[in-house]
Order: structure tokens, then C-alpha cells, then sequence
């Protein structure tokens, strides 16, 4: 009975989300890939805020669901009925408004929306009734997240391009060209107009000089306190600044957001200007700091291959008085490529970090690369929950270590944030699944 509402909610939702594109024709940037969607988006949001009325997915609403629910600007009722019904009422409101002129339009000039796929014929569902005017593909890497319910990462690549198939003709794709199989969908829309953005390859916006900023702290020390870098385009060079944040991958979600503003006819030195204010998403490689004198780099909102190997460089390169510690949660829907990878990880994470915790089952196997790559055992920690590790990392903790915590969301890695942030009453502000809903699980 609860299976059959779900749909029936769904279904009613997703009506009223196509009735509101054809009333309002808000312009639809839609973003896909493997990794990087929800920070792609926001970067996009931040530049596009000053100039328009944009609305942005919340927080990483993708699915068959939450895709209406961006649309129609309304929050997650999770298990609340009632909250439902209210959604689609208010649903009904918004179609009965009446059509303004564009300036006093109650609805979004642009609709930024995250589209995901967990399993086989998601997207092409959606590409069913959804148009964009550009569409973005962020990565897939070797191993794509969710290829669990696929027989290949080939038709998890399929899937994601049904969303290239529906862009509107003459509309714009963006693509990241350091990834081998985004390229190769560069030839999928003669019609479109394609626009790349690197660090590593020649394309139409291509970052350069990336480093690691530090500031001093209170006491002198200098602590990690953002990234810098250049993006080159058409002959010019803007330099970039995101503070809060780590890591080379964060560098993509800003060349695409370039790349979007730039088509939309806003100027570079102004969205270098709005970057200024950019904050990365929650648990996505995020800096704060730590119980002792400690710093931690929170990637706790998701992992897969690709990005643990990203997080574990970026602890490998950034610079610290203290030791480097690694606390790695299972990566999930890798189906027959789990153990292969987690055992890749282990053996990534004794070059990178002085210290390894996991946290699960699947982890486990993270160790063992590890440990056939020669780290000492002392230095090797495991445990079948955050719950269980949270305690025993703060325990190990003195001044000036550095922490990435990063794991699958079921492994619920913020728990070990939370226990060793310095002010974890500011967890709601910080932290990743803070949702009451959450809380509950």
C-alpha cells in the first residue's frame, strides 16, 4: 500500500512539475555525471544569483522524487503524510498563479537541477519529459558510483546520456574534458553548441597554477584555509579564490559554473567577484576545525572510487605540524568492483596518510590494501560503525593532526565529525544530514 501512494504522489507531482515548465519556460541547466553534481550546481548557483532569479536543487534532490519537488519549489515531507498532501496542493497553487511579465514572474528565470540515476532507466524517465538548455556532465572515472544495479559502468554512461539526447537543438553542452568518456559524448549533438572546461587538457577554460592557501591562526600556526588558482579563457587569465575548501576537484565545479555564466553573457572578473562568497557543499571537502588544535577536512556526504582517491591526495599534499590521519567508511552500489577497489583505496591511503581508521564492513577491505602495501598494522584502525570509531579518533587526536573523514552515506561518517569538531554546536550549520529525519536513523 505504501509502494502504490509513493507512486501515486509521485506521479501526481511529476504532472504538476511539467505543467509548471510549460506555464513559467524558466531556462533548465541540467547536471549529470558520476561525481561533483551537487558542487557543480552550487558553484553555478553563486554565479548566477547576482545577475538572475535562479533556483537551485536542494541539497542533492536527483531522484524520480526530488526532481519535482526542485521544480515546484517544495521540501521533502519524508514519511509525513500530511506533508505530502500539502506539497501537492501547493502544487496546484503555483500553476494557478497568474503569468507576470518575466520581471515580477513568481517563478525562476533558471532552474539549476542535479539528475542522478541509481538505477537503470531513471534518466531516460526524466529525459522523457524534461528539455534542458544545457546540460553538464561532470566525471564519471573508471568505476562510476551506483554500478551496482548496472551489468557496466558502459550502461551507466548509457543511461547518463539520455539527458544529452534531450537537450533542446542548438542548446549548449558542457563538458569536463579530462575525462576520457565525456569526451567521447562530444560528437552524440551535432546540433549543440559544446564548450569544455580542464586543468589537465587544452579546452575552452582551463585552470592553471592550483595550490593550497594558508592563513595563520591564533597562535601563528598556518592552517589550510582554501584553494587558489587561474582559469584561462579566450586569452585571458582570472584568478580564483574559494575559501573553506580543498582539494584539486574543487576546481571543476567553478570552471563549469564559469563556462555556464560566460554563455549566459556574464562577465569573468564579476563571477571571480561572486566565487569570492562560494561555500562548498557540506561534507564535500569542506575545512573545519578540530577538538586539540586540529583541523578536519569533512568529505563525509558520499564516496566512491574517484573521489576517495581525490580526498586522499589532496591529505597527501596539504601541509601540517601533526600527523595525517585517514578515516575511510565503506564505498556503496559498487557491485562486483567493491572489494577490488576498497582493497585499491587501502593501498592508496598508506602513501597518503600516517594513520588509517575504517568504519564498516566493506571497509575492511580498505585495510587490507593497506596492509599488503606495507603500513604498519600499529597505525591501521577498524570499526563496524561511526558510532563505534567516533570516540577512539577524537582519542587519538593531538595538536595539530589533520583529519579526512570521508565515507558512503549509510556509513554516516558525520557522526565522527561531530565528535571531533571543535564547536559541534554549530554541527546544523557545518555538517551534512542534520535533517531531523536523519536523526532518526
Amino acid at each position: 500500500m505504501k509502494t502504490l501512494l509513493k507512486k501515486i504522489v509521485i506521479a501526481i507531482l511529476t504532472w504538476e512539475a511539467r505543467l509548471a515548465l510549460k506555464k513559467y519556460k524558466p531556462g533548465i541547466i541540467a547536471i549529470t555525471g558520476s561525481v561533483g553534481k551537487t558542487s557543480t550546481k552550487d558553484a553555478i548557483y553563486t554565479v548566477l544569483d547576482r545577475h538572475f532569479y535562479v533556483r537551485k536543487s536542494e541539497k542533492s534532490f536527483n531522484s524520480e522524487i526530488g526532481l519535482p519537488l526542485s521544480i515546484l519549489g517544495l521540501p521533502n515531507a519524508w514519511n509525513n503524510p500530511f506533508g505530502w498532501v500539502q506539497n501537492i496542493i501547493k502544487g496546484f497553487l503555483l500553476l494557478l498563479r497568474v503569468n507576470y511579465e518575466r520581471r515580477t514572474t513568481p517563478y525562476p528565470e533558471w532552474l539549476v537541477l542535479e539528475i542522478g540515476a541509481d538505477r537503470p532507466g531513471d534518466i531516460e524517465k526524466v529525459s522523457s519529459w524534461l528539455s534542458p538548455d544545457i546540460v553538464i556532465i561532470t566525471r564519471f572515472g573508471k568505476v562510476p558510483v551506483h554500478v551496482e544495479f548496472f551489468k557496466s559502468r558502459e550502461d551507466v554512461i548509457r543511461e547518463k546520456c539520455f539527458l544529452v539526447k534531450a537537450l533542446k537543438s542548438g542548446g549548449l553542452l558542457l563538458m569536463n574534458n579530462d575525462d576520457e568518456d565525456v569526451r567521447g559524448l562530444r560528437d552524440m549533438r551535432r546540433d549543440a553548441l559544446v564548450t569544455t572546461w580542464s586543468i589537465e587538457h587544452e579546452s575552452d577554460f582551463q585552470a592553471s597554477n592550483f595550490e593550497i592557501a594558508y592563513e595563520p591562526n591564533d597562535k601563528g600556526e598556518m592552517k589550510p584555509a582554501g584553494i587558489m588558482f587561474k582559469v584561462n579563457h579566450a586569452g585571458s587569465s582570472i584568478p580564483i579564490h574559494i575559501s573553506g575548501t580543498l582539494g584539486r576537484q574543487q576546481v571543476y565545479p567553478v570552471l563549469a559554473a564559469l563556462s555556464t555564466g560566460d554563455a549566459l553573457g556574464l562577465n569573468m572578473v564579476s563571477m571571480a567577484g561572486s566565487l569570492k562568497e562560494h561555500k562548498a557543499p557540506a561534507g564535500r571537502m569542506r575545512i573545519i576545525g578540530g577538538v586539540k588544535n586540529t583541523t578536519i577536512i569533512d568529505d563525509s556526504y558520499n564516496s566512491s572510487p574517484v573521489a576517495a582517491t581525490a580526498a586522499l591526495e589532496t591529505l597527501r599534499d596539504v601541509k601540517t605540524a601533526g600527523k595525517k590521519i585517514a578515516v575511510l567508511g565503506d564505498m556503496l552500489q559498487l557491485g562486483k568492483h567493491s572489494a577490488k577497489e576498497h582493497i585499491r583505496i587501502g593501498k592508496e591511503a598508506k602513501d597518503c596518510a600516517d594513520i588509517l581508521i575504517t568504519v564498516g564492513i566493506l571497509a575492511r577491505d580498505i585495510a587490507k590494501g593497506a596492509l599488503e602495501n606495507g603500513m604498519n598494522e600499529k597505525n591501521i584502525f577498524q570499526f563496524d560503525t561511526s558510532a563505534e570509531a567516533a570516540k577512539p579518533v577524537e582519542e587519538l587526536l593531538v595538536s595539530g593532526d589533520m583529519v579526512l573523514v570521508k565515507g558512503s552515506q549509510a556509513s554516516r561518517t558525520e557522526k565522527i565529525v561531530e565528535e571531533i569538531m571543535a564547536h559541534p554546536e554549530d554541527k546544523d550549520k557545518l555538517l551534512v544530514r542534520q535533517d531531523e529525519e536523519w536523526h532518526k536513523r
